[in-house]
């Protein structure tokens, strides 16, 4: 791919950069549970403080309806700070430019959720050019949302001269390496609890993959459509919707036929009779999964199954915990899954190219990430680039 990136930026001193980050983290009583998003910006940041740019920061947190203030992202400027070891203003109104005037070569500003702005997610163009006066640059590195044509990331490119971060065309650079000339065997693994979400990105994969793992209830569905699993199985009021929609099924049953050697499916399921925690567990086989059982996990034999798939892998892409990995007796699927890839991986074996946010909080449990080849910060925009949606962040920063 041929665009701007930030690298030809090499006088930046006295200049001011507009720089839209992903810092959708989670805080818990006012601290930041995983740190990740914002680690991972750091090299361009410095890169252009280094260089003398007056950096002004926008992101966002959740999806706030008007000024909701239990989403601002004041927690985030300190953490920042920390990481950075310099100091990092907080600027409470998006559109005001009075502070640029007190910042000095070096300097770095962090302003209030992008999206308190109507104009955000409308990407008004009056809210672009608010948010563009005063800058000299605007870029991006943000993968994480350059799937949404939103003001930060659409229409201020029209402002600015725009450029790509590093860790927007890092992102880029390595998923397209698997797209576009994988070290194969490639094998993918896409797990969720929502099938109409995944269905895309599964009919890609399915043509791109060696194997292709379905886990979690949408490997389960599969199993149902298959004919491997009882009709009534209990998948939860989504998947039975996306069962019963004549496209979905159609392509469901498409995959199957064409794909089916290709498909790796679960064969037995952590369940429990109640929704909770610390709920007990029995592992069964699908055939033998009752009315009131709830599946929250994958079995001992389909983790089986999926890491002797793995096994044979050059290159794996995994997204989606097998289940409800955030609780305590129904991580034990996705944190088996997890340190085999890792260990794979760390001994030369194969690349690993990891998406989704509770994903890579698995890694994070299992100390798996910094053996991972490649982790990205990108959930839904993760699946929109293998699927070769066209993703306007991105776009608008091509030559």
């Amino acid at each position: 791919m041929k665009w701007h990136t930030v690298d030809e930026l090499t006088d930046v001193r006295g200049r001011y950069v507009l720089v839209r980050d992903d810092f959708n983290v989670q805080i818990v009583d006012g601290r930041i549970m995983d740190a990740f998003r914002i680690g991972q910006s750091l090299p361009t940041i410095r890169y252009l403080t280094d260089g003398g740019a007056r950096v002004v920061i926008a992101c966002h947190r959740g999806r706030p309806q008007g000024r909701d203030m239990s989403l601002t992202t004041r927690p985030l400027a300190l953490a920042l700070e920390e990481l950075l070891g310099r100091p990092v203003r907080f600027v409470e109104d998006c559109l005001s430019r009075d502070f640029l005037a007190d910042m000095k070569n070096g300097d770095v500003a962090l302003l209030e959720n992008i999206r308190f702005y109507d104009g955000e997610e409308k990407n008004d163009a009056d809210f672009a050019k608010g948010l563009a006066e005063g800058m000299d640059y605007y870029v991006n590195d943000a993968f994480a949302v350059s799937h949404r044509a939103h003001a930060s990331v659409d229409a201020i490119t029209n402002r600015l001269p725009s450029f790509a971060g590093k860790l927007l065309s890092s992102e880029v650079e390595h998923l397209s390496g698997v797209i576009e000339n994988p070290r194969r065997p490639l094998v993918g693994i896409i797990s969720g609890a929502k099938l109409s979400s995944k269905i895309g990105v599964i009919k890609v994969m399915a043509k791109l993959c060696d194997k292709l793992v379905l886990c979690g209830v949408i490997g389960t569905a599969f199993r149902v459509f298959s004919g491997g699993a009882p009709a009534g199985l209990d998948l939860g009021d989504n998947v039975k919707y996306d069962i019963n929609d004549p496209a979905i099924k159609n392509t469901v049953e498409d995959i199957l036929r064409d794909f089916g050697d290709k498909l790796v499916l679960p064969v037995d399921k952590g369940v429990a009779r109640e929704f909770a925690p610390k709920a007990e567990r029995r592992d069964k086989l699908l055939a033998d999964i009752e009315s009131g059982d709830i599946i929250m996990d994958e079995g001992p034999l389909s983790v089986r199954a999926f890491t002797a798939a793995v096994a044979t892998a050059k290159t794996v892409v995994w997204n989606g915990t097998l289940g409800l990995a955030e609780w305590e007796n129904w991580k034990s699927g996705s944190f088996a899954l997890a340190r085999f890839i890792a260990d794979r991986t760390a001994s030369g074996e194969m690349e690993s190219i990891i998406g989704g946010g509770d994903t890579v909080t698995a890694l994070e449990e299992t100390n798996t990430k910094d053996k991972m080849t490649y982790v990205s910060t990108g959930g839904g925009a993760f699946l929109e680039f293998i699927q070769g949606f066209d993703l306007p962040g991105i776009r608008t920063l091509e030559k």
